[in-house]
């Protein structure tokens, strides 16, 4: 079963596992969409089909979170907001060398069908798509760095493709990079926010990675003890060495959360940046 961090009538939060699909393929491995109708078929007790949409995906390899629509409504609401770039999707990953503290990257790409794969091209190549993404890092060790990245386009392979042509392929992506066998590429869907499509509140969630490569950043990256009731979810809590390396990112800087917010289960409320004087938690 996978975890899962929030759920409702309308929407359910989990984390979808490294190396399991976000929706069923001609392979037959699991994915995370049977899996949570599975689950929500046992629980309600629902005979026949479960409507579950998918309203975003994840990349085999790639674990962290996403979000499902329980109604056709809230799928079609949803979806707009992937449309409109107001769903926030936030990663962290370990990239091959030393990277500059901020960057911005632009490219277009475009699949490539003899190589299989994403590739960067001209801006007026067939099929060339806009991507643009960008990240901060947060620490260098041992050769890798750990950076944060936000997208401000949403394409197949994005990260990793522009990653790869930056010079700082991912760690452990076999397709991009430089990894061997046995390894797991380093990227992780660690943040998530909507707009709930019904109540309209904004909804935020974090979870991290572990294990592998991460461990070497294990220290700078940890949950408090205290997050251990499920409806709660994993709350993101940088040290503040981490705190440090960041600094103001357009113009604001944002915290999750405050102690009156800890207990609410879904952590729904936004607070206004404008309104914060300690800001505890850099998100970029």
């Amino acid at each position: 079963m996978v975890d899962i961090l929030y759920e409702d009538n309308h929407v359910i939060v989990a984390v979808k596992p490294p190396n399991m699909l976000s929706q069923a393929d001609k392979t037959g491995d699991t994915d995370m969409l049977s899996v949570l109708r599975e689950y929500i078929r046992e629980k309600y007790q629902k005979p026949g089909n479960v409507y579950l949409g998918l309203v975003h995906r994840l990349g085999r390899p790639v674990g962290g979170l996403m979000v499902f629509a329980r109604t056709s409504k809230a799928a079609s609401r949803l979806s707009e907001q992937m449309r409109q770039h107001e769903m926030g999707r936030e990663y962290l990953c370990v990239a091959q060398g030393e990277t500059e503290e901020s960057f911005t990257l632009t490219d277009y790409i475009r699949h490539d069908p003899i190589l299989n794969r994403m590739v960067v091209c001209e801006a007026d190549e067939k099929g060339g798509q806009e991507a643009i993404l960008h990240g901060r890092r947060i620490a260098a060790r041992e050769g890798t760095s750990l950076c944060a990245i936000r997208l401000e386009t949403g394409r197949k392979h994005q990260i990793r493709v522009q990653m790869s042509n930056m010079g700082h392929p991912l760690w452990g992506d076999n397709r991009y990079g430089e990894g061997i066998p046995g390894q797991q590429i380093a990227l992780w869907g660690y943040k998530l926010t909507f707009i709930h499509p019904t109540t309209r509140k904004k909804m935020r969630f974090y979870t991290l990675p572990d294990g592998g490569i991460w461990g070497v950043y294990a220290d700078l990256l940890t949950v408090p003890e205290d997050t251990d009731e499920r409806e709660k979810g994993k709350q993101l809590h940088l040290t503040p060495e981490v705190i440090q390396t960041f600094t103001r990112y357009n113009g604001r800087l944002y915290v999750p959360v405050d102690e009156e917010e800890k207990d609410d289960p879904a952590g729904e409320e936004a607070d206004d940046p404008e309104d914060m004087d300690d800001l505890t938690l850099p998100l970029l």
